[in-house]
């Protein structure tokens, strides 16, 4: 088996970093929880700009040649719409909890295959409309809009995924002319300049015991990008892509085990929906991969 498609390692890389991420995710919510979001994730991004600008650094040669991009405007929007989307998510954590928020959550790769048609001209064809379809019946279990008095607050996660999945569909439209270098540089930098405009008006005095906990989400973030640049060197993405949903098992297990939080059935239902319907996606995509 070649380095360049380890699918074993892959597939062990991949579930290495959605752990990473489920713990990022928890240190997410307590410091949330206790200051302002935007100071949060402008430090975290701060971190995170530092890693992607070393990295260019050695890849590129210079931070000239990693931002050298002909779409530079596409290429902001990208990193503003990261830093929108994981502020929203955060949010979500401090309010609905780390598994009702990644339960909804898991739902992005059905919308980033729906938009892919016209957003990219890619074909999407019958099977996966109606894995889609299922999907987003899996969205509505959760939500529950029918029952009650429906609770915006429950759509926020839901916001949070067509932002990740616009996200994506801008990552794939940028890469037919620059590379994964450049694109990664300019979602670093741009998040953060944009955070540090919007987050220091939010600054608030720490303790030093969070300081620690901030240390470790700052860490965190760095350890689990690199895990998925290594994952994405050695595997396939579509064979690697399908396990991504173990961040939502390692954010369940976190959020009930420190945040006393509770699985309610149709968290759990509509979860199981979403994940069959997006792994039919991952499975209708590699064969059309393989056929093409």
């Amino acid at each position: 088996m070649s380095q360049s498609n380890n699918i074993p390692l892959g597939i062990g890389l991949m579930i290495a970093t959605t752990f990473v991420f489920a713990v990022q995710d928890g240190l997410s919510r307590h410091l949330a929880g206790e200051y302002n979001v935007l100071m949060v994730v402008m430090i975290r991004f701060w971190f995170f700009a530092a890693f992607v600008i070393a990295l260019a650094r050695r890849n590129a040669g210079s931070i000239r040649a990693a931002a050298q991009t002909s779409q530079p405007m596409l290429q902001a929007l990208r990193g503003l719409l990261l830093a929108a989307e994981i502020c929203v998510m955060v949010a979500a954590f401090t309010i609905l909890g780390l598994v009702e928020s990644h339960a909804v959550f898991t739902c992005y790769p059905l919308l980033v295959a729906a938009l892919s048609g016209p957003v990219l001209g890619e074909k999407v064809g019958w099977r996966r409309w109606m894995a889609i379809g299922v999907g987003f019946i899996g969205v509505l279990v959760i939500l529950q809009p029918g029952i009650g008095v429906f609770e915006p607050a429950a759509a926020i996660p839901l916001l949070a995924a067509a932002m990740f999945a616009v996200y994506g569909l801008l990552t794939r439209f940028v890469s037919r002319q620059d590379t994964t270098a450049t694109s990664f540089f300019w979602t670093g930098t741009a998040g953060a300049v944009a955070m540090t405009l919007v987050g220091l008006w939010f600054w608030e005095p720490m303790s030093g015991t969070d300081w620690i906990y901030m240390a470790c989400l700052c860490v965190t973030g760095v350890t689990g990008h690199w895990l998925l640049i290594r994952c994405y060197e050695v595997a396939e993405a579509s064979a690697v892509q399908p396990f991504a949903y173990f961040q939502l098992a390692f954010g369940a297990i976190i959020g009930i085990s420190i945040f006393s939080e509770v699985i309610r059935t149709n968290v759990a239902i509509g979860a199981a929906i979403i994940i069959a319907a997006g792994l039919f996606t991952f499975w209708r995509e590699r064969l059309q991969s393989r056929a093409d």
